[in-house]
């Protein structure tokens, strides 16, 4: 059986764990590939062994998405191969402390990364979806994007905005042939916990889902046609409530009179 050409997927943070997931599942639904990432040695791997197993053509192409020069390079191919289908913005970093008494020149790195890597990299690639009238743009968040409390603020404010950036995009592109989706994981056993300083086994009993599980249920969720994935949510209508409520605010969000209980008289001293 031959498998489908599906054009070429960019998938950044692929050289492991999550990003290096998708590069396996998309190649086997017939997506030549461009994995981007800092580690050239785990890219080639990768990319060799893909080639063999799939027959599809990958590309290593290193680059630290945290150096402008190398983020302007990929910025371009996106704007320049138009066999380009899909953008996985994936690559992301966590946080080691709370914001209070940590090192600021971190979290400003991890903003950089988390947020304007992936913000110009979508950007870049979404003229070019649009001329072609096609093309699809997954961005990896997490489900801190909903819970804020549950972690540090810095790197949950980074995720919201993962999910507000890819929400505001499907209104713009959506009527015009391009696919978004947020992903909002869980806890996930990829290499980012112990970057982060945390040892993922102290965690709960089932808190943590495997890779594969998370990617493949992603991609479910890409094929039903959802904007927003939350792979570990057991009823899907728990999030339309959630975000049905979020919509009914709208129409008094903003408004020339203040709201009454704002308008009570101080008590007189």
């Amino acid at each position: 059986m031959t498998t489908p050409h599906n054009g070429t997927a960019l998938i950044t943070g692929a050289s492991t764990g999550i990003g290096a997931t998708y590069a396996d599942r998309l190649a086997r639904r017939g997506y030549d590939l461009v994995l981007v990432a800092r580690d050239q040695k785990k890219l080639e791997a990768l990319a060799e062994r893909l080639t063999k197993e799939t027959g599809v053509k990958v590309e290593a192409f290193k680059a630290d998405l945290s150096a402008k020069a190398d983020l302007a390079r990929v910025e371009q191919r996106l704007r320049d191969d138009d066999q380009i289908t899909m953008l996985v913005n994936n690559a992301g970093v966590s946080a080691k402390t709370a914001l209070v008494g940590g090192n600021l020149d971190e979290f400003e790195a991890m903003v950089q990364l988390n947020i304007v890597a992936l913000m110009r990299l979508a950007g870049a690639a979404a003229p070019g979806f649009v001329a072609r009238g096609k093309g699809t743009i997954i961005n990896i968040g997490s489900v801190l994007a909903l819970a804020p409390e549950l972690f540090d603020g810095v790197y949950s404010g980074t995720k919201a905005f993962v999910l507000n950036l890819t929400q505001a995009l499907h209104h713009e592109l959506s009527p015009k042939g391009i696919r978004l989706q947020a992903v909002l994981p869980g806890a996930t056993r990829t290499e980012i916990w112990e970057k982060a300083g945390k040892d993922v086994t102290k965690f709960p009993p089932g808190f943590v889902m495997e890779v594969d599980v998370m990617v493949d249920a992603a991609l479910a969720g890409l094929d039903l046609g959802e904007l927003v994935t939350i792979p570990a949510l057991p009823d899907i209508e728990d999030w339309e409530k959630f975000n049905a409520a979020r919509l009914a605010l709208g129409p008094n969000l903003s408004r020339d009179q203040a709201a009454d209980r704002y308008k009570k008289v101080a008590p007189k001293s």
